[in-house]
Formats: C-alpha cells, structure tokens, sequence
C-alpha cells in the first residue's frame, strides 16, 4: 500500500483527482491515456493520484470504492465528488476544474 500518497492526500491544500484502477481492468486501460493529459492539463493546478486497486485495496475500501476505474475529487482533504466507468477526458477534467 502507498502509504505515504495516502498521507499526502489526506493532508493536501487545494484539489486532487484521485484514481482507482486495475492492469486487468479493460475500461481502466481505456482511461489510463485520458487521466495522463488531465495530468498535464491540470500541472501545478491539481494533484493526480493513481492507485491499483489490488495494491492498494485496504485504502480502496476505506475510501468506500467499490467499482472500478473510480474517480475522486477531494478539495483540502474533503472528497467533492464521485464517479465510477469511463468517462471523456473533458468531463473529467471539466468536474476537476470546477473545484479549483
């Protein structure tokens, strides 16, 4: 488990996108080139956390996600809003945008 990103994301000011994914998960696979340009959409604006859940699934439960790919966005340590599946990169990036 990546505990010290746990830390980081519990303790952060400002935004950050949170991902729940699987290298088995087809959909994830989908998504993983969509969260990369959102992580260079957003440099220095948001922080972009990707964690596998099956590394990382003691964390996936505390945090309550329970489908894969998920994506959180939490604003100074408080979780903002929730979506689970593929989505197009401009939602997300869009919803992440909303709370800077």
């Amino acid at each position: 488990m990546d505990t010290q990103k746990m830390n980081e994301l519990k303790d952060a000011k400002g935004v950050a996108l949170v991902e729940f994914y699987a290298s088995w998960c087809p959909h994830c696979k989908r998504m993983m080139p969509v969260v990369e340009d959102i992580k260079v959409l957003l440099d220095g604006r948001a922080k972009v956390y990707q964690f596998d859940i099956d590394e990382n699934s003691d964390f996936a439960t505390a945090l309550d996600v329970t489908s894969i790919p998920a994506f959180i966005i939490v604003r100074d340590g408080e979780e903002m809003w929730r979506a689970t599946g593929e989505m197009d990169g401009s939602v997300l990036e869009s919803k992440v945008e909303s709370f800077l």
